[in-house]
This record gives structure tokens, C-alpha cells and sequence, in this order.
């Protein structure tokens, strides 16, 4: 009864205030009024009635509080921020962290960060970056780019044409040496304006605008530097770039060798500025260190390390990492030598080759399953998808395929063909390069041909001998090889009956009118349509005439800590091409008001 009264006192004084909000004429004559009297009220209360009022308010205000505070929850939304540190395992030291120059993975990770091009990819299609916008002619021989006018310098100068254009003729020139020589040959750059740069070719080159992601240099620091000393300049391991971080320090040991590098976002980056405050490279001197730092927790991530590592790394759950991979564009495959091996002309043959290997057991046994089986010359990443059923060996169809065609074992189990005056015999060799991948490889190969009733004996040769003594001079029976298409699919050199002999990479050294002209209208067809029809029509011809017999795309492995949120491989044709979705990473998060993001 008590507590009753004392609430209907409390409602009897509320509604009293209340009452005389609306009968008072101004705001002070209310206050003074209401608080009398609420006062008035709450002072007629016993101790009881004013232990249940105030516990009555009490409630009520965390009641409003909790509301509020589900309401302003409601509306807030966690989103990305800058900070947060990704420290980057690396083997190796920087040498060269220089677009012109850099050939190791350490090298082109760094510039790929610290410099920026004309152009970038952005979820694998070309997108403007120092460049805004650019023109081609109808003749496809000449592209004009306008430069944006607010890019600069990590040292603040302005990024201008006159810095595009040394940055080629460096590319180009001989003493130079640069890797990218070759993508730039035969082509004039011409400095129209500061904003303005012209690139001018002789024969149309339709993936040329993929050549000009390489990153620009600045012309006011390596004009001062001469042919013979730039490969040794300080400014090849102290970069100064327009990318999207710069680097901030370097850490070295007591010897003054470099143990890390410490990269950080530029807040005057004129694309969209990382979330990941900074990147952190730890210099290890092989895999081994770099995966024990790994499981020490010294480092977050990692790439390049092998499939069986990264199987082994997988199965981990507990720890605070985890395992990312796609395909690279990368074609791996025997290629047959038909000019040295004359057993090898014959089709029925390389048809009864191709059915007998068993493609997913070469992924599983030699890359733990990072990998894709292909039965045609373009990688994973492209048109040429496998099925199941045509990775598997089939023997005995192998077999009936060489039975129908004239071929019979011999006592031995050697499948040979015999003519009114000769024996021949299913024998040849397979060469290779002596790495672990491919040692592997070859000898699943060649059980694989010996079971079907072939004798084949793997030759292996340390990468320089190979290319100088076996590639260059075409002293080869089957060749196994690894291709790098890139993305623009540009199999010219591997394919073009023109690069069948040294330096160019057409080792199975095939010959064939209607490919020629389809892989010279992959090169100059401006239509995508017309050069998709080629990649079909040039794919058919290949899987037909079967000069090789393919086996399996590569994935690109990257280990990353569980912290990392927002990464996407995409498609990738080297380890650098990782960064190119940087902007997208983050480590930390905030809240905001949902009315100030993109719904």
C-alpha cells in the first residue's frame, strides 16, 4: 500500500509539472513555479516514497541512457582507418629499388610502393593514375597521355612530362641495362608539354598500355647521375618515388647492413591513401630463417615460399596467420623438340603422351595442390579452364591410340613401329632445369610415359647450362619449361613461327601460317572482340596439333596475418602485383555516423 501511494504521489507531481508548462507565459516564470513545486511534492514524501522515487528516476535515466546509446550504435558503422603496422618477410637485400632496374622480388615489391606510372591496375583493369586520361589513334601507333597537375614527388616536386620521358630513355638506353629494355623497343617518346607526353610506335601493339605501369622516376635527382654509376647510385636503396608510401627509415645491424625498411602512407599521395599506416620489411638470408621468424611471431606475413611449406602452414589453425594463394599466368608443360626427335612428329604420338599423364597428381605431389591443371597454351588465369576427367591419365586409351596407328610392344614393353626397312622406337630424353619443382615433375613424367610403354630418361642441367647449351642451340628431345604469359596474354614469342630459334622462346619451334597471322592480330587488333575470337581460334589450333603436352599453372602463395582485413589477390602475373590492391588493406577500424559513408 505504501509503495502505491508513494507512485501515485510521484505521477500526481509529474502531471502537475506538467499542467504548468502549458498554463506558464515564459520560460523563468515556469522554472521557478515547477521546481517550488515539484520540490513542494517530493518533500511531503516519507522515506520510503522518496527511496522508490529516486529509485524510480534512476531506472528511468539508464533506461534513456541505454536507448540512446542503442540508437547511436544503430547508426554508427565501423569502417577502415590508417594505422596498424604490416611487418613483411623478404629474402634478400635491395639492391635496386628502381622501376628501370629492379629484377628481384625484394626490388620490385619496394618500388611497387614507393613509385607510381601513367597508368596502375585496379581490379585488373588498367586505370589512370599519374596519368588522367590518355588518347590513341586509329592507326594504334601513337598514344597521347595528359599528366594530372597535383602529383609530386615524396621530396616534393612536381611529377611532369619531362619526368616520363627520361624515365623511358633511361629504359632504353643500352648502358642501362634495364629489364624492361625490351617492352620499350622501338618506341619514340616525345615531351609535348609539362602535362603532355606522346608515345609513338612503328607497328600498332594493342596491350601496349600495360607497359606504361612501370613507375616514374624523377628526372631533377637522376639527370646528376651518370650512365656507368647508375646502378650504384644511393638512390636505388634511398628511393624517391610518387607512390602511395614513402620510406621513412632504415634499421641496420652494427655492421651498417640493412635489416629492415620502414615504409609509410603519404599523406600527400594524390590517389587514395593506404589504411595501412606502415609496411615493415624484415631482410632474411633464406626461407628457412623467414618461416622460423614467422612462427616466432617477428614478422606477419610472407610470400614466396614453397607449396609445401604452405601445406604444412594450412593445417596450422591456432596460429595468427593464414594461407592466400591465386594462379599466376604461368604455363608449364613438355615441350617437344620434332626436329631432333622424329619419334615425336608423329601426332598419334604426342596425342598417346598427352592422355597418359595424370595432371592432378603432379599438383598434389609436386605443389601440395597449389596449383591448376591445363591441357591447352594459356595459364589458369585465362580462357583454357580443365575438367577433372581431362587432368586424369587414361593408360590404356594412350595405349589403343598408339595400337591403332601401328605401334606394338616389344619384349621389353617399348611400344615400336616398324617399316619395310627401319625400327622405330617410342625413345626420347627430357630435358630440364635443376630445381626442386621441376626435378619432380620430370620424374612423374617419366613413370608416367615408361608405364604407357615409352622409354624416357630425364636429363637435368643447372639453369645457365641449360639456357646456353640445350635452349639456345635447340639441343633438346622434349623440353619441360615454364612459360610467363603476363596479363596481357601475349604469346607472340612463345608461339611465332619468327622466334623458333635463339633468343626466341619458341622451343617447340612450331610452325603454322594461321597461327602466325592469329597471335600478329592478338598483338594489333584494337576490338576486343576480334582478339578474343583469335585467342579461340589460336587455342582450337594448338590443343589440335598438340607440339606440346601441358600440365599445370603455379598459384602464388602469400601468407598473411589474420589482422589483415580487405586483401584480394585478383589477377596477378608476379609477386609485386599483390600491392595492387593496397588501398583496399586495413589493419585498424573506427566508427562513424552511417550519413558520412557510401551505402
Amino acid at each position: 500500500m505504501i509503495g502505491a501511494e508513494a507512485i501515485n504521489k510521484t505521477k500526481e507531481a509529474t502531471r502537475q509539472i506538467m499542467n504548468n508548462v502549458t498554463d506558464t507565459q515564459n520560460y523563468k516564470e515556469f522554472r521557478v513555479k515547477n521546481s517550488s513545486t515539484a520540490l513542494n511534492y517530493i518533500q511531503r514524501f516519507s522515506s520510503t516514497e522518496k527511496v522508490i522515487f529516486g529509485t524510480l528516476f534512476i531506472l528511468a535515466l539508464l533506461t534513456t541512457l541505454i536507448m540512446a546509446y542503442k540508437a547511436n550504435d544503430f547508426f554508427m558503422v565501423e569502417v577502415p582507418a590508417i594505422g596498424g603496422e604490416l611487418r613483411e618477410g623478404a629474402i634478400g637485400l635491395p639492391r635496386a629499388i628502381n622501376p628501370v632496374l629492379a629484377i628481384t622480388e625484394i626490388d620490385r615489391d619496394i618500388s611497387a610502393l614507393v613509385y607510381a606510372g601513367l597508368t596502375k591496375y585496379q581490379n585488373d583493369t588498367i586505370a589512370p593514375d599519374i596519368a588522367k586520361s590518355w588518347k590513341i589513334s586509329d592507326d594504334g601507333l601513337t598514344y597521347d597521355f595528359v599528366l594530372r597537375d597535383d602529383v609530386i614527388f615524396s621530396n616534393g616536386e612536381p611529377v611532369t612530362a619531362a619526368d616520363v620521358a627520361f624515365t623511358i630513355q633511361k629504359i632504353q638506353d643500352p648502358a642501362i641495362k634495364s629489364p624492361r629494355r625490351a617492352d620499350w623497343a622501338n618506341i619514340t617518346v616525345s615531351e609535348i608539354s609539362p602535362t603532355q607526353i606522346r608515345f609513338a610506335l612503328k607497328q600498332p601493339y594493342a596491350p601496349f598500355v600495360t607497359n606504361t605501369t612501370i613507375g616514374i622516376i624523377p628526372k631533377n635527382i637522376w639527370s646528376t647521375v651518370s650512365d656507368d654509376q647508375f646502378i650504384f647510385s644511393q638512390y636505388n636503396v634511398e628511393p624517391i618515388g610518387a607512390g602511395p608510401y614513402d620510406l621513412s627509415d632504415i634499421t641496420r645491424d652494427k655492421s651498417g647492413i640493412p635489416t629492415a625498411y620502414h615504409l609509410e602512407t603519404r599523406r600527400d599521395y594524390h590517389g587514395k591513401t593506404p589504411h595501412v599506416g606502415t609496411i615493415s620489411f624484415i631482410f632474411f638470408a633464406d626461407q628457412e630463417k623467414a618461416l622460423a621468424a614467422l612462427d616466432e611471431g617477428l614478422i606477419d606475413s610472407l610470400s614466396l615460399i614453397s607449396p609445401e611449406s604452405a601445406k604444412r602452414l594450412s593445417t596450422d589453425t591456432a596460429q595468427s596467420y593464414t594461407v592466400i594463394s591465386a594462379p599466376l599466368p604461368r604455363v608449364f608443360g613438355v615441350f617437344f623438340n620434332q626436329n631432333q626427335a622424329v619419334v615425336l612428329a608423329e601426332k598419334s604420338v604426342r596425342q598417346a603422351l598427352d592422355k597418359a599423364i595424370d595432371r592432378t597428381k603432379i599438383i598434389q605431389t609436386v605443389l601440395s595442390g597449389y596449383g591448376t591443371p591445363i591441357t591447352g597454351p594459356f595459364s589458369a588465369t585465362e580462357h583454357q579452364k580443365t575438367s577433372s576427367s581431362t587432368a586424369l591419365a587414361d593408360i590404356a586409351m594412350a595405349r589403343t591410340i598408339l595400337e591403332k596407328n601401328g605401334w606394338k610392344r616389344n619384349p621389353d614393353g617399348i611400344y615400336e613401329k616398324k617399316s619395310r626397312n627401319t625400327t622405330q622406337v617410342l625413345s626420347f630424353d627430357i630435358q630440364t632445369a635443376d630445381t626442386p619443382e621441376l626435378r619432380q615433375t620430370a620424374e612423374l613424367v617419366k613413370q608416367a610415359w615408361n608405364e604407357m610403354g615409352a622409354q624416357v630418361n630425364v636429363k637435368i642441367f643447372e639453369s645457365g647450362d641449360l639456357y646456353q647449351n640445350i635452349i639456345r642451340t635447340r639441343k633438346y628431345d622434349a623440353l619441360l619449361f615454364g612459360e610467363l604469359v603476363g596479363k596481357d596474354r601475349d604469346l607472340y614469342a612463345f608461339w611465332h613461327s619468327s622466334q623458333r630459334n635463339a633468343p626466341g622462346l619458341n622451343v617447340a619451334q612450331y610452325v603454322n601460317t594461321t597461327v602466325d597471322t592469329l597471335l600478329e592480330t592478338i598483338r594489333s587488333a584494337r576490338d576486343l572482340g576480334a582478339r578474343n575470337l583469335a585467342y579461340e581460334q589460336f587455342d582450337r589450333i594448338i590443343r589440335s596439333d598438340l607440339p606440346a603436352v601441358f600440365l599445370y599453372s603455379p598459384d602464388f602463395i602469400y601468407i598473411v596475418p589474420r589482422s589483415l582485413y580487405g586483401i584480394k589477390l585478383g589477377s596477378i602475373s608476379t609477386a609485386s602485383d599483390r600491392w595492387n590492391s593496397i588501398s583496399d588493406w586495413y589493419i585498424k577500424t573506427e566508427k562513424v555516423w552511417r550519413f558520412f559513408t557510401k551505402i
